[in-house]
């Protein structure tokens, strides 16, 4: 165990992860249709500041600007060739951040989707997405990312083809997938189905597990799913902010700090070792998570009553296991906030 999150992990028996890129970004000036990656070089502050008000929120572990930084992604707004300098930034400037904080920090290299459908139901064959993959991840290991962080992966293939390029590039990593249909991917994979793929890579992450999706309710109903299986390999809980809903022009979350508090704690005794945010998740949530996470005393593995008495109800009956079948419950207003 000798890269950065590795230590970590085997010294403290909870990490806390960041919150929102998109939100956070879009809240500085981004517009929407923007790439952010474009803003490690022109507006490398704004960056710098989205970085810090992470690590100063409490977070051990914080991704970089770099979700989109993949040459399909790019292509879209005609800078595939700038793959390299673009991650290689977003990272250096996470280290710059990093490196100032004063206690361990670790700077992960986020590595999002191509966008592109896998074969043979798409285009992307297997080797086009490895060098998509490696291509990105030697940006972000150039610019000193601790850990690459695979998430928001709908595929099995192309998590296997993630995993085979990160092995390429020699480097440690992470990653999750996104449930938000009736507890599967969007093609189709179930908790169990990722976990037991997960355990078989030639590749396996150091941690795997969860991001984004529909609710906090709904993702930690994931994280169960993998506990139940009993694998020993550390779980990722990265939820959103409460449930996103159109309001005077723009998107919001309407999960409350306190909420996200109430899901971090659930989220630790659910199973989950690494815990952070994803959409909608502001520094003033991760504030209140830290808090939590800090002061509440580990509890026993909530029922799925518990969880939703404190978060709100589920999206849909099953998680995709058969294994609760029971009706969705409907969301209380009031725990929302």
């Amino acid at each position: 165990m000798t890269d950065a999150l590795s230590r970590l992990l085997q010294s403290r028996d909870w990490l806390m992860a960041d919150g929102a890129t998109g939100t956070n970004l879009f809240n500085m000036g981004l517009t929407a249709g923007d790439a952010p990656e474009m803003w490690n070089v022109d507006h490398p502050d704004r960056i710098r500041t989205l970085y810090r008000s992470a690590v100063e929120a409490g977070s051990d572990i914080f991704l970089t600007n770099t979700f989109g930084g993949n040459a399909s992604r790019l292509k879209l707004h005609d800078a595939q060739s700038r793959v390299t300098e673009l991650n290689r930034i977003g990272a250096e400037l996470g280290r710059e951040v990093a490196d100032a904080a004063g206690r361990p920090v670790v700077v992960a290299g986020s590595v999002g989707p191509t966008g592109d459908i896998m074969a043979p139901m798409g285009p992307l064959t297997h080797e086009t997405a490895v060098e998509m993959f490696h291509e990105q991840a030697e940006g972000l290991k150039a610019g000193g990312a601790d850990v690459l962080w695979l998430e928001t992966i709908s595929a099995p293939e192309e998590y296997r083809a993630a995993a085979e390029a990160f092995k390429l590039a020699d480097m440690p990593w992470c990653g999750t997938m996104s449930f938000d249909t009736a507890g599967r991917t969007m093609m189709g994979l179930t908790s169990e189905a990722m976990a037991r793929m997960v355990e078989k890579l030639d590749n396996p992450p150091i941690a795997y597990g969860a991001n984004c999706g529909v609710g906090a309710s709904d993702l930690l109903r994931t994280v169960l799913g993998f506990s139940a299986l009993g694998i020993e390999r550390p779980i990722i809980a990265k939820g959103n902010a409460g449930i996103p809903k159109y309001e005077d022009g723009h998107i919001h979350y309407d999960g409350t700090p306190d909420l996200m508090a109430d899901y971090a704690v659930l989220a630790r005794d659910c199973g989950a070792t690494i815990i952070g945010g994803c959409c909608g998740t502001m520094p003033e949530h991760l504030e209140k998570m830290h808090e939590a996470l800090s002061t509440r005393p580990r509890g026993p593995r909530p029922t799925l009553d518990q969880i939703t008495e404190k978060l709100g109800g589920f999206s849909s009956a099953s998680d995709g296991t058969g294994e609760d079948a029971a009706p969705a419950r409907r969301p209380r207003r009031r725990s929302r906030g």
